[in-house]
């Protein structure tokens, strides 16, 4: 075989192993909410504890984004995109043999790690394979990869509980991950950053832990502990302490996991807290309408019914952003990341009236709106994140986003199901039907991620100008991968333009 010839079939191996992967990760990602009540039914777990699963999945996701890709360049990353593949398949099978809850929710803390670890050294593996024109179409087929898996998920799970289980995913995503591990160990070559120091932020990976774990902890059990009570407020104590821990360590550390300089930049700070928020509330949504739509008292979908039920939501997110940069590059990111943030408000408003006597086809417009509003803020808000940096910095902003993607998914999420939960309980206490009691909790929790959102109206005041991405195929594939990673654009200082390749 040919220098080019092995060259080629490198390059292809590594795009196929970082692309599968990425799909795979992304799909179990947004599957877990669709199973949920299934796993509650087959484990005596309640719903509510199994919460957990998905924002304890987040939250160790958040702690390790950043340093997956740090150990990465120092330790070979092909040795460490394998690791997360191998905790991977370990979390799989562990949960497909959980007899419990609390087994379940393990491998699913186990899994935010290696799923995280996957996606940073994948995209560091597939970036360093390529050069030039080619490594832009292989990072465009990657965000493909990421924006379909993402999409297909909650659909996937469905089909899957109603065919094998809720255990069948699980197996399925074991055994592909398996494939990607042979793939990778045939075709992927090692690399690593020989100029970067070899020091690891260990500190700010727990500490990140430490503040986001109580905060999320405190929030869950406040209807249990009460908001003012001495358990509640000792796990908020927790949470500040640690950190303003992590502010210190960030700035005495040689190779930190957030570049502090970087908060003084004015448009990283309002595309980050607005990537923060659509994150949130986008997982706060998928994780509260598949408790909805599958509840007797409510909808009474199935499984697969349900995942249909949401395709407006996380297909019509997807479909519309690759048309979203020519827009922004038209009116302006700032105008359409706020135009964007309004129609998600509008969205949730509506949301926020829902009825007991509420049928899907009631749900379907506030979806739509809700899916075009976060298409068009996810990707200039990612886009304007790595725009408004200096080259060398354009990996730092990445990360910070991407760790903000992660936090606003755990924080999010754990608040909308307290809410839901709480107003439950309480109606029902009252004596009001369960049906009505289920209405009014997710009209609650769409009220506060209405808020939400219209906070995000305002962070578009906060971005103030920057590059703006040029439109580019690129910047499409870009876009709709950017509700679940953030990939530099056009924009970014020093990235290519495909368009001139």
């Amino acid at each position: 075989m040919g220098d080019a010839a092995r060259v080629s079939r490198r390059a292809g191996g590594v795009l196929a192993a970082t692309c599968i992967s990425t799909l795979v990760v992304n799909a179990n990602t947004s599957a877990v909410s669709i199973l949920l009540p299934a796993i509650s039914e087959d484990t005596g777990t309640s719903v509510q504890t199994l919460q957990w699963a998905v924002t304890g999945y987040s939250l160790v996701g958040a702690a390790v984004i950043v340093t997956s890709g740090s150990l990465g360049d120092v330790f070979g990353r092909r040795r460490i995109f394998q690791l997360g593949l191998l905790l991977f398949v370990a979390s799989c099978v562990m949960i497909a043999l959980a007899g419990s809850g609390g087994m379940v929710i393990a491998g699913r803390v186990i899994q935010g790690a290696a799923g995280a670890t996957i996606l940073a050294c994948g995209l560091s593996l597939l970036t360093v394979a390529n050069e030039g024109a080619a490594q832009l179409r292989a990072v465009s087929l990657w965000g493909a990869a990421a924006a379909v898996g993402a999409a297909a998920g909650p659909l996937a799970g469905g089909v899957l509980v109603e065919v094998s289980g809720w255990q069948g995913l699980f197996w399925i995503d074991a055994g592909v991950a398996v494939l990607c591990m042979v793939l990778t160990a045939a075709t992927v070559s090692e690399s690593r950053d020989h100029d970067r120091p070899r020091t690891i932020d260990y500190a700010g990976t727990v500490l990140i832990a430490l503040t986001l774990t109580p905060l999320i902890l405190g929030v869950t059990k406040s209807s249990d502990w009460g908001w003012l009570s001495w358990a509640t407020m000792g796990c908020f104590a927790i949470s500040i302490a640690a950190g303003y821990a992590f502010v210190a360590v960030e700035g005495r550390v040689a190779v930190p996991m957030l570049d502090l300089s970087l908060l003084r930049n004015r448009v990283l700070v309002g595309s980050t807290i607005a990537i923060l928020i659509g994150a949130g509330t986008i997982n706060g949504l998928m994780y509260l309408l598949s408790l909805y739509f599958q509840d007797p008292a409510a909808l009474d979908f199935s499984p697969l019914q349900a995942g249909l039920a949401t395709l407006p939501a996380t297909v019509g997110l997807v479909a519309v952003a690759p048309f979203v940069p020519r827009l922004a590059a038209k009116f302006g990111g700032r105008q359409t990341i706020g135009a964007g943030f309004a129609l998600t408000t509008l969205g949730f408003v509506i949301v926020g009236f829902v009825g007991a006597s509420w049928r899907y086809s009631a749900f379907l417009l506030p979806l739509i709106a809700i899916a075009v509003g976060m298409g068009m803020s996810n990707g200039p808000a990612s886009a304007a994140a790595t725009a408004s940096v200096p080259e060398k910095e354009v990996g730092g902003a990445s990360g910070v986003s991407n760790m903000a993607r992660y936090v606003g998914a755990a924080v999010a999420t754990a608040l909308a199901a307290t809410i839901y939960s709480t107003v439950i309980g309480n109606q029902t206490a009252d004596g009001k039907p369960h049906g009505d009691a289920l209405a009014s909790g997710l009209a609650a929790a769409a009220w506060m991620m209405a808020i939400f959102s219209f906070l995000g109206v305002l962070m578009a005041f906060v971005i103030g100008r920057h590059r703006a991405a040029t439109g580019t195929l690129y910047d499409a594939a870009a876009a709709a991968a950017a509700h679940t990673h953030t990939l530099p654009t056009s924009a970014s200082a020093g990235r290519l333009n495909p368009e001139q390749t």
